[in-house]
């Protein structure tokens, strides 16, 4: 057994900003040395600054065995939904929580009648990249990109309603 199935993914609250903080920057200090001081400290926002982003769209937490070990948030915008502060915590790397949450974000995605994901990620961020194209999505021909200074491009996956 992979442990997806003990994965459960909720409506994260105003109670969850704290671990979802703890999440990003525990999930992305093994890489801060390879974003810029602003790049990194915008990647994992504090408890406050999640707060404020529930406020543009939802955001999802993954528990397992009912600890909060992954998240997600979408924004939409028009016909399709932005997909950012994805992470998952070290511990929790292999039990598919990242799948499910891309699952999960595609799903609402369908819902909300959206026929585009996207996202932006770092090239040195290999393993989300692989789950990435492995869930279908590709990247986007496009000018070279920059979160105060880290580098970035863009990936995309077209989705259809499920009838």
């Amino acid at each position: 057994m992979d442990g997806s199935s003990d994965i459960l993914i909720r409506d994260a609250g105003a109670d969850d900003a704290v671990a979802i903080a703890k999440i990003l920057h525990e999930s992305f200090a093994e890489y801060e040395s390879l974003y810029t001081r602003e790049g990194f400290t915008a990647t994992t926002p504090n408890a406050g600054q999640v707060t404020e982003r529930m406020r543009e769209g939802p955001i999802w937490v993954a528990l397992h065995q009912g600890e909060a070990v992954g998240t997600v948030a979408a924004v939409r915008k028009e016909r399709s939904v932005y997909m950012r502060g994805m992470a998952v915590l070290p511990t929790a790397r292999g039990l598919r929580v990242g799948s499910r949450l891309l699952e999960h974000v595609e799903s609402w995605s369908c819902n909300e009648e959206c026929a585009r994901l996207f996202l932006s990620t770092t090239p040195f961020l290999s393993s989300a990249i692989r789950l990435y194209e492995r869930q279908g999505f590709r990247r986007v021909k496009e000018q070279p990109q920059h979160l105060f200074g880290t580098p970035l491009f863009t990936m995309e996956k077209e989705i259809r309603r499920k009838i």
